[in-house]
């Protein structure tokens, strides 16, 4: 036998191994991998929402002499952005060399960053811990996607990111209540100590559950990981920081909108030279030709946009303005927990049946007049059990976007590039969150110099009580003022959704055909 014929059969015998080991991944049962899963990342989501109810008392224990609400912020950007900037190549490190292998490498590193966040001494060491948790998120994330397109057929991946949005609702309730209840009992140490069992427990349930799937090579655009993240870091601190420094200079020539458009124009680059790029570039710009996956990368991240920004006024207002305690405030948004836990799964099974824009656009509208029904009770005289309320109609409507939206995005995906589109679909939303988390930090600075001219060079500092009642009103009109930004951003995703192709979920003969031609 020649050489030739002998290299011949071992690529047949290889490409028929592979075949068939894709053909008993996707006939095993998917959903016990998929809850060992969802704890890594309702740990996340925990560990985000934990942090909105205790940024009060961060800020009163590491930074409690300033009026500046930026500082404290940076503990939820820091985290954001370290996420953000690797998400594009972690996915595809997860076709690389298993996405059950990234995902435990991701968990551990989320984990022993907690337990460094939790030993903080410094508000600047707070934010360097995060930013490693960061990193961890990072790993993580993407390979929950990318193994449920790899494992659930197209007419049942609506079920399964129903589940994934009840996470999303459990860990709403479970991550503020948690946290008000570790904050005013133990401190906030303890807000990052919670995660070191959970991490454990998801890390063996993981190793045990989640199946080794088959890899794929790729090269990595390392240029292209460097560019993008040069521009994300510029335009965000610029974002973060325009507020404290009168957006203007920061250091010698370097102001603040050069920043800002010296991050833009890199973006434009990166995008620029992704579409020129010989090799595998980072983005496979190609994705985009469905429509489906573009307005779905539109949509979530503005979701993740006012989804991280509404967090932070309304409990600067609830602890500050109101005097609540943060277990008090977490109580408040029961109604929004409850419902997104209940109502996800049965929006998951929906979707299966029916055009996705039935239940998105109604979800998102849903969601954006929540946000303004909030900012009208936002006042000293509203009664504390009203703002229930929204948080009800908050619930039903997150119910109908988070689980959708990912649905809509990976569906019509090949299975060979789940980690790339699962990296770009995690990267548009934190992106959102990041951008959100810094918008809303400089516009909630700005209505407060409005409302209460002085108060950024008053002596004393917001965090640590409620304040005197003679700022009281001033205080809840900006932060009032401060959440109409995030359900003005609400309506960009509605018209968005409005362009989605009619969807209908592909058979399965069709995704296994995807599966064999890995």
């Amino acid at each position: 036998m020649t050489d030739a014929s002998t290299s011949s059969a071992t690529e047949g015998r290889r490409a028929a191994a592979s075949a068939a080991r894709d053909k008993k991944t996707s006939e095993r049962n998917p959903w016990p991998a998929l809850w060992a899963l969802v704890i890594g990342f309702f740990m996340i989501l925990v560990d985000t929402t934990i942090v909105s109810v205790a940024n009060p008392a961060i800020k009163a224990a590491l930074d409690p002499a300033t009026n500046n609400l930026d500082n404290v912020v940076w503990v939820t950007s820091a985290y954001l952005l370290a996420y953000a900037v690797p998400l594009l190549v972690t996915g595809r490190l997860g076709d690389r060399f298993g996405p059950k292998n990234i995902y435990l490498i991701g968990l551990t590193v989320f984990t022993l960053a907690s337990l460094w966040c939790g030993f903080s001494t410094t508000l600047g060491m707070l934010v360097a811990a995060r930013a490693v948790q960061g990193i961890g998120a990072a790993l993580l994330a993407p390979q929950t996607m990318a193994i449920i397109t790899r494992t659930f057929p197209p007419n049942r991946r609506g079920a399964a990111m129903g589940l994934w949005g009840a996470t999303a609702g459990v860990a709403t309730l479970v991550g503020p209540l948690a946290g008000g209840l570790l904050v005013d009992g133990f401190g906030w140490e303890w807000i990052f100590f919670i995660n070191i069992p959970v991490g454990i427990i998801g890390f063996v349930l993981a190793w045990i559950f989640v199946p080794k799937l088959e890899t794929h090579a790729h090269t990595f655009d390392i240029p292209g990981v460097l560019l993008s993240g040069a521009a994300l870091f510029l335009i965000v601190f610029g974002l973060q920081e325009g507020e404290t420094y009168d957006w203007g200079v920061i250091w010698g020539p370097i102001t603040v909108w050069s920043m800002i458009v010296t991050g833009i124009v890199l973006l434009v680059l990166f995008i620029w030279l992704q579409s020129r790029t010989k090799r595998e570039p980072l983005v496979p710009l190609v994705l985009f030709r469905d429509r489906n996956f573009s307005v779905s990368n539109i949509g979530i991240s503005v979701v993740g946009f006012a989804v991280t920004s509404m967090s932070l006024p309304l409990m600067f207002f609830i602890q500050l303005a109101r005097g609540l305690t943060p277990t008090e405030s977490a109580l408040l948004l029961i109604p929004m927990a409850v419902l997104t836990g209940v109502l996800s799964p049965l929006s998951g099974r929906l979707l299966d049946r029916v055009d996705a824009r039935v239940i998105l656009v109604p979800g998102l509208v849903l969601y954006a007049a929540s946000l303004v029904w909030y900012s009208a009770l936002m006042n000293a005289s509203t009664p504390i059990w009203m703002f229930l309320l929204p948080s009800a109609l908050m619930g039903v409507a997150s119910a109908g976007m988070w689980g959708p939206l990912a649905t809509t995005a990976n569906r019509n995906l090949p299975v060979q590039l789940a980690g790339a589109g699962s990296g770009i679909y995690n990267t548009t939303r934190t992106v959102g969150s990041v951008i959100g988390s810094a918008a809303i930090a400089a516009f909630m600075q700005s209505r407060l110099n409005a409302n209460l001219p002085g108060a950024d060079t008053a002596s004393g500092g917001f965090g640590g009580g409620q304040l005197p009642p003679q700022v009281v009103d001033g205080f809840s009109q900006a932060m009032a003022q401060t959440l109409l930004l995030p359900a003005a951003a609400m309506v960009v995703a509605i018209v968005a959704v409005l362009f989605l192709r009619p969807t209908r979920a592909s058979a399965n003969t069709e995704w296994k055909a995807s599966a064999d031609a890995q």
